[in-house]
């Protein structure tokens, strides 16, 4: 009679559920999955929560394969020694393979008075929190966002769009990622919204107090609401497990995103560091980098050798309001070029993603295996900066 392997996937964002269900390919596999929340988070509509044209939810039944056990538990410490995972609520989870995917969070502002006074947009329970302390103030209260990435300017778009009174802090560039030409398009849908972009060298945060936030230039500008969606972190539960990450705490691993400590424990989506050299958080990383995760586990069970990473991007999109939004188009190695899509049929592309994403992982828990974009490479240019010494495989153990 044969053994039944069981294997462990640590969190239930886009990663984690897309490696759960695409493991569900072998019948002689059983895939437990632990995650804090009942609910699936679609943390690419937080933005909507806190304009409140969405709850950024959705029913694991619509995105799990039925076969999957989950756990509504916070893994506390990785036992790797003893094939363990370690649960706030006193179980031990056990494993012959692990998947780690607990995402990222809000990022250490390190900025006096942010952790303070400011609200971060990274969880859940962030955007709930935010969408209440909005609701608390007076409709002409001055809102404040620290932070010009996709989540600072949908976010600042939203609550313009329904009468809220917007800066936008963008501590340097307006939509970094973005070529010129994008970002030219999203400051003048942001005008239009009367969201007021504050960019440049003297536009870095110094300080946050109740009322203000304060700039590197001496501006002080008054805020009820100051939202900091300046960069994420991610969870230490590698790091504290003793397992080797690299200086921001994701775990290590080698091309195949397997642990440089560990053959058994595989990393996808924002936690993971494949040869130091992680991609860009997202979900347009997160859910190949699951669907790659799981393939090296079936590998490794079968007995062959898992393949390398080699994953390809298409861009950006970034809504702007609902009436508004932008698609910016990139290399396949994720360097935006001069073509994008704007206006009304940018945010018509922006939901036609989001709604995709759902699709996708309910056709892989209906039907594992049948998600393949994760194979369509990326071209040369990883590889190139891997030889050129691009990748840093220090551990920050």
């Amino acid at each position: 009679m044969r053994k039944n392997i069981e294997v462990v996937v640590i969190g239930g964002g886009y990663a984690g559920v897309m490696a759960a269900d695409r493991l569900m390919l072998r019948d002689d596999v059983t895939v437990t999955l632990i995650n804090p929340r009942s609910t699936f988070v679609e943390r690419v509509r937080l933005h909507q929560l806190v304009g409140g044209s969405d709850d950024a939810v959705t029913d694991y039944r619509d995105v799990l394969a039925a076969g999957v056990r989950l756990v509504v538990d916070t893994a506390t410490r990785i036992d790797a020694a003893g094939r363990g995972v370690v649960l706030a609520g006193g179980d031990t989870v056990r494993y012959d393979h692990l998947i780690y995917a607990v995402g990222s969070g809000s990022g250490d502002p390190k900025v006096p008075g942010a952790a303070e006074f400011a609200h971060p947009l990274a969880t859940l329970e962030d955007a709930r929190s935010l969408r209440v302390a909005l609701r608390e103030a007076p409709a002409s209260a001055p809102v404040t966002i620290v932070g010009a990435g996709p989540t600072g300017i949908e976010t600042a778009a939203e609550l313009a769009e329904t009468g809220g009174v917007v800066t936008l802090v963008c501590g340097g560039v307006l939509g970094p990622y973005l070529h010129a030409r994008g970002r030219r398009s999203v400051a003048r849908r942001l005008t239009a919204l009367g969201v007021t972009v504050i960019d440049g060298p003297g536009s870095k945060v110094t300080a946050v107090t109740s009322d203000a936030v304060l700039l590197a230039d001496g501006r002080g500008l008054p805020s009820r609401v100051t939202v900091w969606a300046a960069g994420f972190g991610v969870p230490d539960l590698a790091r504290r497990s003793g397992l080797s990450t690299d200086a921001s705490g994701r775990l290590l691993t080698d091309e195949t995103l397997t642990s440089v400590d560990d053959d058994r424990v595989v990393a996808a989506g924002d936690s993971a560091a494949p040869s130091g050299l992680p991609l860009r958080m997202s979900c347009q990383a997160a859910i190949p980098l699951g669907a790659r995760a799981a393939d090296t586990v079936l590998s490794r069970i079968r007995g062959e050798r898992p393949s390398p990473l080699n994953q390809a991007f298409t861009g950006q999109c970034i809504s702007l309001g609902r009436g508004g939004g932008i698609f910016q188009f990139a290399h396949r190695y994720d360097v935006a070029v001069g073509f994008h899509i704007a206006g009304r049929p940018g945010a018509k592309l922006k939901e036609f993603v989001c709604q995709g994403i759902i699709k996708h992982l309910g056709e892989e828990a209906h039907k594992p295996g049948s998600y393949r974009l994760h194979r369509v490479s990326g071209g040369p240019r990883r590889q190139r900066s891997l030889e050129a010494g691009g990748g840093r495989m220090t551990s920050a153990r």
